[in-house]
């Protein structure tokens, strides 16, 4: 391989593929992110010369998002060495997030249209919502999940229509009615699955319209933006939708829960999770404990009847910031937490500049940040190698696209 090698027509339509596949695969396949992410790094391998310079042009900007995810990293190999019980299934997950970087690289070294994205957003978001559709109201399951759990599906389709609403953006005339088509079924896949924390990203998602509500060119994609907003509300009074089911079971799990009522319910578990892990975090407030310390102190807080029995049937803490609170202490929750404000701000900055091209791909990744907050406010969202991946590659796609428009503008 060369300096002046170039992608030729066959890999640019592999590359174009690539980035299809990479949201379409998402949740109606098992495979679909861990074959895309090695392809990622393979293509990356291939075409290093093309897109690395590039990308060392563009570190300053980058630099903060690079140093997170390579904080998160160096910080679970530390915890490791000092519990004494390093293991390199500890440090999968994040290893594997900083190795997405490979995603920019390629973006950066083919310089693929982002039409390809959008597309694959809008087949991945149709696909999974005829999927969990097929299941609520086909098969008639009470509370669907795809091939994984009716939470990570309803909030990851969520995620998928809150990005096809601002791919509008880049879809002119009456082309915008795909990305509007797939933003539809996602709203609807995640309805499917009677997943109630989520809905929080929408509040979050319609305040940063607001917000930036001028880069919504044309007065009926603003329209569209209510429209969306306005269909999920209206939800809660179609009963075969089961929303309204769902949230006043809520409401009387928390009315049960602090009146001393029955306690195993969706709500009671979570909230009496987060009571016993409140107890451990007073006790390593620092770094946290190792998950044997962690189940061996939790155990005890049943033993002496400070936590509920059925806290230790929970694979985790049902809050992503708990989590890390319990796992990782103060200087976990400062590390993990940049993962997440610093691609925001990167994002926020390419939006400012002004450059139309970049609206999209900006606003999009703002979305993605967003909505993962969110999501782990009720759920550890960043629990399953799916979902961490899918947030890591996704954010280092739209931030190589973003990088892009800025190279079309020179």
């Amino acid at each position: 391989m060369n300096n002046t090698l170039r992608p030729s027509t066959a890999s640019t339509v592999f590359v174009h593929s690539l980035i299809f596949l990479f949201p379409f695969l998402l949740l109606i396949t098992n495979f679909g992110v861990g074959l895309c992410s090695f392809a990622f790094v393979l293509t990356a391998l291939m075409y290093r010369r093309q897109g690395w310079p590039v990308l060392v042009r563009h570190l300053t900007e980058i630099r903060g998002v690079l140093v997170a995810f390579a904080a998160v990293l160096l910080f679970a190999i530390l915890q490791g060495l000092l519990s004494g019980d390093f293991r390199m299934r500890d440090v999968e997950k994040p290893l594997r997030m900083l190795a997405a970087v490979t995603v920019t690289l390629t973006v950066l070294a083919c310089r693929p249209s982002r039409k390809a994205l959008w597309w694959g957003m809008i087949a991945g978001a149709v696909a999974g919502g005829a999927f969990i559709a097929y299941q609520r109201w086909g098969l008639d399951i009470y509370r669907p999940g795809g091939l994984i759990n009716s939470i990570t599906f309803g909030d990851m389709m969520l995620c998928l229509s809150l990005m096809c609403l601002v791919a509008t953006l880049d879809f002119a005339g009456r082309g915008a009615v795909w990305p509007a088509l797939g933003a539809l079924a996602g709203l609807v896949g995640s309805v499917a699955t009677g997943t109630r924390g989520g809905w929080g990203a929408i509040v979050l998602a319609a305040l940063l319209l607001i917000r930036y509500g001028h880069v919504l060119r044309g007065r009926w994609r603003k329209v569209l933006a209510l429209l969306a907003l306005a269909l999920v509300v209206s939800t809660y009074f179609i009963p075969q939708t089961g929303a309204r089911q769902r949230v006043d079971e809520g409401i009387s799990d928390v009315r049960q829960y602090f009146n001393h009522g029955p306690s195993y319910t969706s709500v009671g578990i979570r909230l009496e999770l987060w009571r016993s892990a409140l107890q451990l975090i007073e006790r390593h407030p620092l770094l946290g404990a190792s998950p044997p310390v962690v189940r061996a102190e939790l155990e005890q807080l049943v033993t002496d009847g400070h936590a509920h029995p059925f806290v230790l049937e929970a694979e985790h803490f049902h809050n992503d910031i708990v989590q890390v609170l319990v796992h990782g202490g103060v200087i976990g929750l400062l590390v993990w937490s940049s993962t997440l404000v610093m691609p925001f701000l990167f994002f926020r900055r390419q939006l400012q500049r002004g450059d139309h091209r970049r609206n999209a791909p900006a606003l999009a990744g703002m979305l993605l940040v967003l909505s993962y907050f969110s999501f782990g406010l009720t759920e550890v969202i960043f629990w399953s190698v799916r979902s961490n991946m899918f947030y890591a590659m996704m954010l280092f796609l739209l931030a190589g696209l973003c990088l892009n428009a800025r190279e079309e503008a020179r």
